[in-house]
């Protein structure tokens, strides 16, 4: 596992850090952000979503609990924060989504932690209000 931290000190920095990051991505990325509300993970979604050409409006899929991009790749955006047993992910086609080459965004995949591939991107959003409002560390971590 490989590991690194980023502070954004605002919004659109969070965005920016997002689409650079978005360049590094292969087909099939499994990217897994973690945070509280408000932290940024739809803002680091859509600033990876940028990066791929997706020209849709980009929300956090709360009630859907996956919404479905057309861009450079397909981008599957998953919300897990309402999924209260991992046999919902059954349900929603959860393994044919990860097997299917697009990039998958899951936001709150502590509440999946099971059903996560081994291969996959960890990115934490830690918000610092002893700083200020708008800074976020940003925590990512690699597992292959």
């Amino acid at each position: 596992m490989t590991e690194r931290t980023v502070i954004t000190t605002s919004e659109s920095e969070t965005f920016e850090l997002a689409v650079n990051f978005a360049k590094t991505l292969e087909a099939g990325s499994v990217i897994c952000l973690s945070g509280d509300l408000g932290a940024g993970k739809t803002v680091f979604a859509k600033g990876i979503c940028s990066a791929l050409d997706v020209t849709e409006y980009i929300s956090s899929p709360t009630f859907t609990i996956v919404n479905e991009y057309e861009g450079k790749m397909r981008v599957f955006h998953f919300d897990m924060y309402r999924i209260e047993d991992e046999d919902e992910l059954i349900e929603i086609g959860y393994d044919e989504y990860l097997a299917s080459g697009g990039i998958c965004i899951i936001e709150w995949p502590e509440n999946i932690k099971n059903s996560l591939p081994k291969k996959r991107i960890e990115i934490s959003i830690l918000r610092d209000l002893s700083v200020g409002d708008d800074v976020r560390k940003v925590i990512f971590k690699e597992f292959k």
